[in-house]
């Protein structure tokens, strides 16, 4: 899952800025101020794109800046997803695993009351660099 940027067109209000994303059909979003709606930008767009996977993360592909067109008030800022950092904040099930390992490790294991859960997530978060 790699990071991916989506140019979003930033327009100022009488109060704050709307924001929308030429590439992400429907996703709209606002702040009070630039970082708030900045902020409110990358969410809305991890919404999006969570909304429309089917298992695989296939995202539409980013329009090429240059070919934007503005208006006066308007200004175009990439935002960054990242998808790992998203499902880390948002997803917080936790799923059973079923594993096998030798009689002899499980025994050593308890008798040193190692947390298998614990091992487990540490080693997938080496082995994944995350």
């Amino acid at each position: 899952m790699k990071r991916v940027f989506y140019p979003a067109i930033f327009t100022k209000e009488d109060i704050g800025y709307s924001v929308r994303f030429p590439d992400l059909q429907g996703c709209f979003t606002e702040g009070d101020t630039l970082e708030e709606a900045y902020k409110m930008s990358q969410e809305a767009m991890g919404l999006w794109l969570e909304c429309q996977q089917t298992g695989e993360f296939n995202y539409p592909t980013a329009s090429d800046i240059c070919n934007i067109e503005l208006s006066e008030n308007e200004q175009i800022v990439l935002i960054e997803f990242d998808p790992v950092e998203y499902m880390k904040r948002t997803s917080t099930k936790s799923v059973k695993k079923t594993l096998t390992i030798p009689e002899w490790l499980n025994t050593l294991a308890e008798e040193n009351n190692i947390n298998f859960s614990n091992v487990l997530q540490n080693a997938l978060r080496e082995n994944l660099n995350v």
